[in-house]
Parts: structure tokens; C-alpha cells; sequence
């Protein structure tokens, strides 16, 4: 077989570093989400791009599919091998090849996480902002397009995102972008991969964009009778020029998960989590203005501190959300979806989302960056009963088709991967279709990630 003599020639580069044993499959064969195990044929562990220019050669002469894996925290598929093959595991690649504190940028491996980098870049005073939440790999952060609770100051990984290297399909390394900050050069082929899935190739190298550790921050937490005056404080705010470093919500729901799992108290409401970030006099003045305008709308009093141990117990549960509303149903499995919508329909999205879930047999607590008008609904249901499943599908394709009503998209940051592909053709059209163009001319015998994003054979 094709996949046999590919595997044997992968040996031979490889050594250990290639593996078929059935554990390291499995662990390759499963995301955080609902979908089935799917076993890939073997592992590869590569630690430089010239490994994986070999891996494409070989898979692209034995027509064997490739499918790279950062942290394996993706939401929608991504890293699942459904047409078998080789995943690439990029964990041994997991260098910082070049601090440049004077220019504020930073060449990476793929491999590397976020947390390492910033505990890396420590001693400089820089950071880098993208922060999804989970300790995810940048590499699979600039595939997905990652972005989270600091978007709205800072964007996603295509605003951060300077340069790349990518091994083609046919084994060709093509860098793209340049330390500049802007370019009129051509097709900006840095943005096209950012966010491509690996379905357009496998990103060797990565520089990014840093910025400056703020001198102060304060973060502050506030609660409402309706989410619909949370949304109103958050649009208020924005349209203001009050600069926001995070602003977070939660629903009722997620707020009752919170106070269970961490121990923080929180009423049954909906919330909002703030973050403000500048000089000390700074933080304080945007702290107090924003404390106003949640009291013109009817919010709690608004509790703000600048102390260090505080905000981290705050953004801490924040992250933690995922698993907090897990426990509140022990035993269940989550279907995780998301959506993103202009600002000025996100109360409405919320709403009507919440309307469809009291009135199915399952939970959903809501929580997500109002900020940007991302939110994620965290469906929880019995693995061991199939309607449950269906139900929490049926919800989250209500979700989509709403978010696309709204004049949104169906996924604000998680991706298309499989899970979404089914809304691509209502959102793109014909755009749709490029997008597969595009893809055939990279990748014309569809092995790199096949699948996923792109309309399928």
C-alpha cells in the first residue's frame, strides 16, 4: 500500500521520531469536543523545517495525507485524521529562535506555546497578547485564526501575525511577510495561511508582533438584571474612547458554574469582567469612569482592584470557564460552539439563544467576549443518550444560521475545521468556491489536512 511505503521512507528520516504505536494514535486521534475517535496511520515528531520539506516529499509521492497538531485544543475537528495518513506533531519544534526587543517582535518554531513565550519575554518588558484562554501552540493559534479575551484591544492572530514559513504540499518552503509593518507588495499570502486549517500547508516558523507590559492594570467585576443593559454598558463604553484591555460576559448560568467551582461569589446574573491597563492614575480614572456608566444602567456596583493576586483569581476563573461549567453537570460531555455577531445585535443573539436552549431538554450556560460580540455556549449532554447529541447539534445550528440572520459569522475564533462546514456555503457563496480554488492550486491532490474548511469533493 501507498501509505506502507510512505511510513517505511518516513522511518528511515525519522527513526523514533515516527511512531505507530496505538496509544500515540490515540492520543492523535481525539479533540476536546464531541467528535469520534478517528486513529491516524502514524505520528510524526519533526524538529526543523528541512524534516518536514522530507515528510511532505515523501507523503506527496505516496498520495498520503498530512495533518499538522499543535496542543490538540481545537474545537471544531481540526486536527482529526479523517482520511488517515500522517499527523505531524510539531511539539519538538518548540524554539524561540529570536528575541528583537528594539523592533518588538519575535521569531518562533510552531511548537511554542503562549505561556512560554511570555515567560520568555519576561525580562524584556514585552508580551504577546493573544491569549484564547488554553495553552495553546502558536502555530496552531495562527492556523485557527485564535484570538480571546484580549481581542479587543489587541485583535487576533491575523492582526499579530508579521511573517511565516510553510512547507507546501509538494514539499516547496515558501516565507511570506517580512519584519515590516506594512507592505504593498504583492498578495498578502501571511494572512491567507493564518487561519487556513494546514489545509494549505504546514507553518515551519512564525514571527509575531510583541507589545510593551502595561505599568499598571486593574480589572474589576459587575453584574446586571438583564444582559441585555450588560451589552448597552459595553457599547457605551467603546464608543466613549474608553480604552478596554479584556471585557468578558457570562450569563446566569455560567455565573452559578463560577461561584460552584472556584469559590469566588457571584450572584445568578449576568456579568461583565473588565480589564484596564495603562499608568496608575490611568487605570483608576477609566476604572471610575467605567464604574459610572455601569450605575447608569442599572448594574451592581462596580468592584475594581489593581492588585496582582486579585485580577489573576478573576481572569483565572475566566479560563477555568470550560471546565466550571463541565463539573456543574458531572458525567456530561460538551458540544462547544460559537458565534460572533455585530455588537449592536449581541443582546439579541444572546437572547434568542437563550430562549432555544430553556426550551430544549439540555443546558447551555453562555459566556464570551462582548467586547467583539463573540460568545461560545457550552452544550453539556449524556454521551450515552443520542437525542441529547442531536438536540445540542440542532441548538448549535440554530446558533449559526442566527448569527448569519444577524449579519455575523458562524464561527467568531474556534474555526470551520468539520464541525462548521456545513454554514460556509450560506456565509461565502461563491466566495466559497474561491477558497476551494485556491486550495487545489496549493494542494491539487488534497493532502494536506483534507477534510476540513473547504468544500469537499
Amino acid at each position: 500500500m501507498a501509505t506502507d511505503q510512505a511510513l517505511a521512507a518516513l522511518q528511515q528520516v525519522l527513526g523514533e521520531r515516527l511512531t505507530c504505536s496505538k496509544s500515540e494514535r490515540a492520543l492523535h486521534g481525539k479533540s476536546e469536543s464531541h467528535f469520534p475517535m478517528v486513529l491516524p496511520d502514524a505520528v510524526a515528531y519533526p524538529v526543523s523545517s528541512a524534516e518536514v520539506q522530507q515528510i511532505a516529499e515523501i507523503c506527496a509521492k505516496h498520495e498520503t495525507p498530512m495533518v499538522g497538531w499543535g496542543a490538540g485544543t481545537s474545537l471544531e475537528g481540526h486536527g482529526l485524521a479523517v482520511h488517515g495518513g500522517v499527523v505531524v506533531d510539531f511539539s519538538k519544534m518548540n524554539r524561540i529562535l529570536e528575541i528583537r526587543a528594539a523592533d518588538m517582535d519575535v521569531t518562533v518554531q510552531p511548537g511554542v506555546t503562549r505561556e512560554a513565550l511570555n515567560e520568555e519575554l519576561r525580562a524584556t518588558g514585552l508580551f504577546f497578547p493573544i491569549d484564547p484562554g488554553a495553552n495553546a501552540s502558536l502555530g496552531g493559534m495562527a492556523m485557527t485564526r485564535a484570538s480571546g479575551t484580549t481581542t479587543v484591544r489587541h485583535g487576533t492572530m491575523r492582526e499579530n501575525v508579521l511573517g511565516l514559513k510553510a512547507v507546501l504540499a509538494d514539499g516547496r518552503l515558501i516565507h511570506t511577510g517580512s519584519r515590516a509593518r506594512k507592505s504593498a507588495a504583492g498578495y498578502d499570502l501571511t494572512s491567507l495561511f493564518v487561519g487556513s486549517e494546514g489545509t494549505l500547508g504546514l507553518v515551519t516558523e512564525l514571527t509575531l508582533k510583541l507589545q510593551g507590559i502595561p505599568e499598571a492594570t486593574s480589572a474589576g467585576i459587575c453584574s446586571f438584571d438583564r444582559m441585555s443593559d450588560a451589552v448597552n454598558t459595553v457599547m457605551e463604553t467603546i464608543q466613549m474612547g474608553i480604552p478596554m484591555g479584556r471585557i468578558e460576559f457570562t450569563c446566569a448560568d455560567t455565573a452559578r458554574a463560577f461561584t460552584e467551582y472556584s469559590g469566588l461569589e457571584m450572584a445568578q446574573a449576568p456579568h461583565l469582567l473588565v480589564e484596564f491597563n495603562g499608568s496608575p492614575e490611568s487605570v483608576a480614572q477609566d476604572a471610575e469612569r467605567f464604574a459610572e456608566i455601569v450605575a447608569d444602567h442599572g448594574g451592581s456596583p462596580f468592584r475594581w482592584s489593581a492588585k496582582e493576586e486579585e485580577r489573576r483569581a478573576l481572569w483565572a476563573m475566566r479560563h477555568n470557564g470550560y471546565y466550571a461549567i463541565l463539573a456543574s453537570r458531572p458525567g456530561a460531555r460538551a458540544i462547544v460552539t460559537d458565534i460572533c455577531v455585530p455588537i449592536s445585535r449581541l443582546a439579541q443573539a444572546v437572547e434568542e439563544t437563550q430562549y432555544d436552549i430553556a426550551a430544549s431538554s439540555i443546558t447551555g450556560p453562555i459566556l464570551g467576549h462582548v467586547g467583539d460580540g463573540n460568545f461560545h455556549t457550552i452544550l453539556l449532554v449524556d454521551p450515552d443518550q443520542p437525542a441529547e447529541m442531536e438536540e445540542a447539534k440542532r441548538l448549535s445550528d440554530l446558533m449559526a444560521h442566527r448569527a448569519l440572520r444577524l449579519g455575523g459569522t458562524c464561527t467568531g475564533e474556534h474555526g470551520v475545521g468539520m464541525g462548521k462546514l456545513g454554514f460556509m456555503a450560506a456565509e461565502h457563496g461563491a466566495g466559497w468556491d474561491i477558497m476551494g480554488d485556491i486550495k487545489k492550486a496549493l494542494d491539487p491532490k488534497g493532502l494536506m489536512n483534507p477534510g476540513k474548511l473547504v468544500p469537499q469533493e
